[in-house]
C-alpha cells in the first residue's frame, strides 16, 4: 500500500506531456458549417488526442489555401472544386479530411417567381460571387435544360446573392448555400427554392474539405485531427440540441435563428467518416472541369486527395 501511494504521489507530481499544437484557418467566418471543429474543441476531443488546436478565421476567405501551402498553417477549410484548379495553378496541396459531405451550392430562385426549372432562365439574369468554377457548373445546369451560358445575363452582384435576388437584380442566384440562404430568405418573408446541382447533372463533390501541405504536413497529427472531429460529429448527430447549445455559447454572434435554423439543416451533411476517400468522386470532378475547359489535363487522384490514416 506504501508502495502504491508513492508511486501515485510520483505520478501525480510528473508534468502533464506537451501537446502537439495545430493552427486550422476556417474558410470563413465561424458558422454551422464548422461544428465538428468546435464541438471537438468544447468537448475536450482535441485535448483527448493530445492536440492544442487554435482554429483561426480569415481575413481574406481566399487567403487560407496559400498560407497552407506557404507553411503558416497546418489545416484549411476549403472546397473541392477550387483544390482541383490551385494544384492545376501549382499550389502544393492535397484533401486530407472532408468536413461537409454534400454539396451546399444552389442554383437559388424565388419559390413563386418567373423561374420554375432552369429552362426558364433562358433571356435572364443570373447573379454570382466568384467566376471561374461557378460558370462551369452553370453551364451544365443549363445544358440539361436546353439552355447555353450565353442565352443568359451573367452579373457579379459581390457576395449580395440573396438581396440580388429578392430586389429582383436578377432572376436567380449561383454560389448560394442551401443551408443558409434559403434560411435566409424565409426569415425575411420571401420564400425561395433551390435547384440541386448534384440533381442537375453536376457530378457530387464534397462541399468542405481540409487541404495540407503534402510537402510539410504531419501525417500522424492530422489523423488524430479527424479522428477527434469524427467523435465530435457522433455527438453531435446523437445530440442535436446539446450540440447546438455548446456550439452557441461560444459566441453571442451565433444565437439567432438564422444560426439555429442553419445547424439543423447542416447536421445530415456532416461527413461521419472525415478521414476516408471517395476516390471516384474526385476522379470524376477532375474530368468534369477538364472537359469544361477550366483545367489543361487531368491529374490522377493521388495527386489531389488522400487518407491520412493509410499514411
Amino acid at each position: 500500500m506504501k508502495r502504491l501511494m508513492t508511486a501515485l504521489a510520483l505520478f501525480a507530481a510528473t508534468p502533464a506531456m506537451a501537446q502537439d499544437k495545430m493552427t486550422v484557418m476556417l474558410d470563413w467566418f465561424m458558422n454551422p458549417d464548422h461544428g465538428p471543429i468546435v464541438i471537438a474543441q468544447e468537448q475536450g476531443y482535441f485535448a483527448e488526442q493530445g492536440l492544442e488546436v487554435e482554429v483561426v478565421a480569415p481575413a481574406d476567405p481566399s487567403a487560407p489555401p496559400r498560407l497552407v501551402a506557404a507553411g503558416q498553417a497546418d489545416l484549411a477549410v476549403s472546397y473541392q472544386p477550387q483544390l482541383h484548379l490551385q494544384i492545376h495553378e501549382g499550389l502544393p496541396l492535397k484533401r486530407v479530411g472532408t468536413l461537409i459531405a454534400t454539396p451546399l451550392n444552389c442554383l437559388l430562385v424565388l419559390k413563386d417567381g418567373p423561374v420554375q426549372t432552369p429552362a426558364d432562365l433562358k433571356g435572364r439574369k443570373v447573379g454570382f460571387s466568384v467566376a471561374g468554377v461557378e460558370e462551369a457548373i452553370l453551364t451544365t445546369v443549363l445544358g440539361e435544360h436546353g439552355v447555353r451560358l450565353d442565352e443568359i445575363e451573367m452579373i457579379n452582384v459581390n457576395f449580395s446573392l440573396s438581396p440580388a435576388l429578392m430586389s429582383g437584380q436578377v432572376d436567380a442566384v449561383i454560389g448560394a448555400y442551401r443551408n443558409f440562404e434559403l434560411n435566409q430568405m424565409e426569415i425575411e418573408g420571401i420564400e425561395g427554392r433551390c435547384f440541386y446541382l448534384e440533381e442537375e447533372g453536376v457530378p457530387p463533390y464534397d462541399e468542405l474539405i481540409y487541404v495540407a501541405n503534402p510537402e510539410r504536413m504531419d501525417a500522424g497529427r492530422i489523423a488524430r485531427f479527424l479522428e477527434a472531429t469524427e467523435k465530435a460529429t457522433q455527438f453531435i448527430i446523437n445530440n442535436p440540441e446539446e450540440s447546438w447549445e455548446i456550439f452557441s455559447a461560444t459566441s453571442t454572434e451565433l444565437q439567432d435563428e438564422l444560426n439555429e435554423r442553419a445547424w439543423a439543416d447542416t447536421l445530415p451533411r456532416f461527413a461521419l467518416r472525415p478521414a476516408a476517400l471517395d476516390a471516384g468522386r474526385y476522379a470524376r470532378f477532375e474530368t468534369f472541369l477538364n472537359e469544361a475547359g477550366l483545367i489543361p489535363s487531368v491529374n490522377p487522384v493521388d495527386t489531389i486527395a488522400i487518407d491520412v490514416t493509410a499514411q
